[in-house]
């Protein structure tokens, strides 16, 4: 069983509503925003020939993912929002 939906008509409930809604998927979220950083300073070095140019496609890869997390994160908080609006109707 869920919390309860805080009063969205008060501040403070809004406030509070925020912020269980940034806990949602918070560790995906995270890990493809760190994937992302990851890849594109894999691209780069790759890039600047400090890495062989192989490895582009890993960051390349590896920047897909990421985005494909993010994505992803986005789509688990938009359905957590959309049941908890319709658990407080």
């Amino acid at each position: 069983m869920t919390a309860p939906l805080p009063d969205l008509n008060t501040e403070e409930g809004r406030a509070e509503y925020r912020r269980e809604l940034r806990r949602v998927a918070l560790p995906v979220r995270l890990g493809g925003i760190g994937m992302i950083l990851v890849a594109a300073l894999v691209v780069v070095a790759a890039s600047r020939g400090f890495l062989p140019q192989q490895a582009t496609l890993v960051g390349y890869a590896m920047l897909a993912i990421g985005w494909a997390l993010v994505i992803a994160a986005v789509h688990l908080r938009t359905r957590h929002h959309k049941r908890r609006l319709a658990e407080g109707l």
